[in-house]
This record gives structure tokens, C-alpha cells and sequence, in this order.
């Protein structure tokens, strides 16, 4: 994945709180199996913690603005994006949201922008506190992304997955498909607290992968707002094959299998291994968001 060199990154879509002391009580991890997998493993491409069971003391708890400001001061064109996670992340959020604003648009609706939160260990969200045991996640509370960029060392070293670039675009796009159901209104099915291979939350996760897959397929086409220039300029079948390699890694039966040497599908919260593959592959195939209704 190779984004164009000259072009200028909006930095404004992406907060930068790491390092930033963040105030509010203890998070703490709910019980049952999310509880568990969000204690031991950490839960990859979540929706809010207060959705998964974590909770703080003060749940209105918000991420203060970093002294840092790494990726205002670092992240400046395309050429950044191409050697920087930060900057990669502030790119491919820049992409997501061209993609989705004018999507929106041809079907007569509007999109609002969504920022990214880049944190360290621990973040106040309006969903509560959360650490970065519980994976990266959108919260509908403040429709924020939050994201500890460790979080792309972990995808290799415990779940597997051979990593890229584009594996951690997969991952980003991904929770503003969360965004994007949240718009429609699709996002709140996942709230009945029910689990299982055949739940909402299932449904709901695969739609957005399947989300993540509209999106790559028309990201090296999708003009840049202010340029008019798409942003991504090179998106190979390699990368492509790394966005699917970390949909199997971090598939339910995969993290079961070998986190707690057997699989249950009754406790499951996204989808096997196959079905994230198959729904981002579907999004992909078609460039059609229409073909992503999982509740079918």
C-alpha cells in the first residue's frame, strides 16, 4: 500500500493523546467470556467498552489534549504516511472518511466525520475508561475511533497475523464501519447483550468488515477532498492478502483455539476465522455496501 508522496494528510481527523496522563477511575473488565478475552487477549475491532463489559468510576471520563501532538508536528504529507504508523493511520483514516463522505453523498445522505484517538495503555472515553487489553474500538458515546498503535505489534506477535500495512488499514477501516452503522442505525442491534455464532454482535462485526472491504476496493480511486487526487495510489493483491490474513487470525475460532485449546461458538462476539475473510472479501468483490447485509 503506497499513498501519493506530494499529498497533504489532515491531521485534524486523528487526536494524539499518547503520553497524556488520562483522568478518571480504574477500568475494570466485565465478566463472562468477553470479560475473559478482553482480559487475557485484548478484543480485536470491538465497538465500545460499554458494550464489552468495561466500565470506570467515572464513565464521563475524556482524553485531554497531548503536549506531544505527535502527528500535528510528524505527519504532514503522504510521503510521512509511507514510513510512519502514526502517519499511515492518519492517511488511511483520511482515505476511510473521503470514501465514506462521498459514498454517503451519491446515496443522498451525509457523513460526519469521525476522529481517531491515539492512546497509551489507559483512555477516558464517553463509553467509560478503557485500557489496551480491550483492543481497538469506536465508541458511539463521543462516534470516536481509539487505538494504541502496540496494538499492530500484538497482531503479529500473539494472534499470528503476518502484518503490513495494509493489515493495519484493514483494522482502521474496519471501526468506522462501526461508524458508519452507527449513522444508519445498524450499530445498536449489537446491544441485546445476546452472544454466539448466530447473534447481532456477530452480524454487526461482520457488516463492518464487510464495510472495510467497499472501502479498499475503491480506495486507490477515491479523490482526496481538497486535491481532487486519490490519496491511496497503490493497493497490490499482497496487500489485499494481509488484510485477509488478519481477519483469520483474530477470528473467534482461531483466538479459542489457541488461547483456550478448544472452540465454543456459543460464546462467540465476531465471527470464525471464514466469515470475517468471506464478509471483507465480499466487500471487496463488489464495492457495494448494499451487499454487506449480514442479518440476512
Amino acid at each position: 500500500m503506497q499513498f501519493d508522496d506530494d499529498a497533504d494528510l489532515d491531521t485534524s481527523d486523528v487526536q494524539d493523546v499518547r503520553g497524556s496522563r488520562i483522568p478518571g477511575g480504574r477500568a475494570t473488565v466485565g465478566g463472562g467470556i468477553v470479560g475473559l478475552i478482553a482480559l487475557l487477549l485484548g478484543l480485536f475491532l470491538g465497538v465500545g467498552p460499554d458494550q464489552l463489559g468495561l466500565s470506570s468510576g467515572d464513565s464521563d471520563s475524556t482524553a485531554t489534549a497531548s503536549s506531544a501532538a505527535q502527528v500535528q508536528e510528524s505527519c504532514r504529507t503522504g510521503r510521512d504516511a509511507n514510513t510512519r504508523d502514526d502517519c499511515r493511520t492518519v492517511a488511511v483514516v483520511n482515505s476511510v472518511q473521503d470514501f465514506w463522505t462521498s459514498e454517503f453523498r451519491r446515496r443522498g445522505g451525509t457523513y460526519t466525520d469521525a476522529r481517531t484517538v491515539l492512546f497509551t495503555d489507559r483512555v477516558g472515553t464517553a463509553c467509560g475508561s478503557a485500557t489496551s487489553a480491550v483492543g481497538p474500538f469506536y465508541c458511539p458515546g463521543d462516534q470516536k475511533v481509539y487505538l494504541d498503535l502496540g496494538f499492530f505489534d500484538e497482531l503479529r506477535t500473539k494472534f499470528g497475523s503476518s502484518g503490513g500495512p495494509f493489515a493495519q488499514a484493514y483494522v482502521v477501516a474496519h471501526e468506522y464501519g462501526h461508524h458508519v452503522q452507527d449513522l444508519m442505525g445498524t450499530l445498536g442491534r449489537a446491544q441485546d447483550g445476546r452472544v454466539g455464532a448466530n447473534s447481532n454482535a456477530v452480524r454487526v462485526e461482520l457488516q463492518a468488515d464487510c464495510y472495510a472491504g467497499v472501502w479498499a476496493r475503491h480506495a486507490t480511486t477515491t479523490p482526496d477532498e481538497k486535491t481532487g487526487r486519490p490519496l491511496i495510489t497503490s493497493l497490490t493483491q499482497a496487500d489485499i492478502r494481509d488484510g485477509l490474513d488478519a481477519a483469520e487470525a483474530v477470528g473467534d475460532d482461531r483466538i479459542q483455539e489457541k488461547f483456550q485449546g478448544r472452540v465454543t461458538p456459543e460464546s462467540w462476539t465476531h465471527g470464525s476465522a471464514a466469515q470475517r475473510q468471506q464478509w471483507f472479501t465480499t466487500g471487496y468483490r463488489t464495492g457495494d455496501m448494499g451487499k454487506c447485509n449480514t442479518f440476512r
